[in-house]
């Protein structure tokens, strides 16, 4: 799952730079949880160049699945100007929508527009035609209907987001969380997505690939906790060796035993979590440091240049330098 980095051309307060455009539409059953997670997230940095609207098929009243109306401020007109849109999941999710949302929908995609789904969210873009031809998730437990409903639509049930480039798809509730913070560090980067994570109390990252439905995710220990202390230890030991034998040992558990664990705690393995920790930590010190690549290679864990730039390629698309670039202004990088 490779990432697309300065989606936001430039931050709101940089000279009066326009913002980007983010339309969250509520779908007349719309899911409140899954609703107020992009317009949580898009609204916690207002100087950081998102200017969001929630938007219904028309201005006015809109009935959600908990039995309250919400009041949107704009109807479809938002849709066919934002950057980006985001339409969480709404209840029956099989049936079948109006003409002119569809419509909007497939008229935003022709024009480039990224497309966004929570959870069921994924049955507007697929009835739209967003879906055809790419790799998509939704809530597990609705996965198989998306995919009886769509056979277009290749539809992953494992992983808690897919990101298509322009079009991007999540599971349920939670999983939004973490592809709206994935949204902020591909457009902002690692440095804005943490602190929106830090003011929602949300873990900072969450690769997509991680599995969506995990059966025990508080699985205990043999003391009767959870491995949060761990985790917590080794981002503050990124820089030191780490492996497998080492976490366990700060569990007081067996290798094998803390492995097993670990997967059921947090839905991937120890090394996937560990690697993804350091490029996150990379690239918050590419962004908020002068330090040099060697240096940066060094703080996180990675070692070598090399290893850092190999990393940055299969996981971001791009080079350490050129991900600097990106997200610093010239007269604060370092070389």
């Amino acid at each position: 799952m490779r990432e697309e980095t300065a989606t936001v051309g430039a931050r709101a307060g940089s000279g009066g730079a326009v913002p980007h455009r983010v339309a969250v539409l509520a779908l007349d059953g719309v899911l409140a949880l899954d609703l107020g997670i992009p317009v949580q997230v898009f609204t916690a940095l207002p100087a950081e160049g998102y200017e969001m609207t929630l938007c219904g098929r028309t201005a006015g009243p809109v009935p959600t699945s908990s039995g309250f109306d919400l009041t949107a401020a704009a109807g479809l007109e938002a849709v066919r100007r934002a950057d980006t849109v985001v339409v969480p999941g709404y209840a029956p999710h099989l049936r079948e929508l109006p003409a002119d949302v569809l419509g909007a929908l497939a008229e935003a995609h022709a024009r480039g527009c990224r497309l966004v789904s929570v959870c069921t969210g994924a049955f507007a873009l697929a009835a739209a035609g967003v879906l055809d031809g790419c790799t998509a998730t939704t809530h597990w437990l609705y996965a198989d209907e998306l995919a009886e409903r769509h056979p277009r639509v290749s539809v992953d049930a494992r992983v808690l987001y897919v990101d298509e480039g322009r079009v991007l798809t999540s599971a349920g509730v939670a999983a939004g969380i973490d592809l709206c913070l994935h949204l902020v560090r591909r457009d902002l980067g690692a440095a804005a997505a943490n602190e929106v994570a830090r003011t929602m109390v949300a873990a900072p990252h969450r690769d997509g690939g991680q599995a969506q439905y995990i059966r025990r995710p508080l699985a205990e220990n043999a003391d009767g906790g959870t491995l949060a202390a761990t985790r917590q230890w080794a981002l503050d030991h990124l820089h030191e060796p780490l492996t497998v034998r080492r976490l366990a040992a700060h569990a007081h558990m067996a290798p094998r035993t803390f492995a097993r664990h670990f997967a059921a705690e947090s839905g991937t393995t120890p090394l996937r979590w560990l690697l993804a920790a350091r490029i996150d930590r990379a690239r918050e010190l590419l962004e908020t440091t002068g330090l040099t690549v060697d240096q940066v290679a060094g703080r996180c864990g990675l070692g070598s240049p090399s290893n850092l730039r190999l990393h940055f390629r299969r996981a971001l698309g791009t080079s350490p330098t050129a991900y600097r670039a990106a997200f610093v202004p010239p007269r604060t990088r370092g070389r």
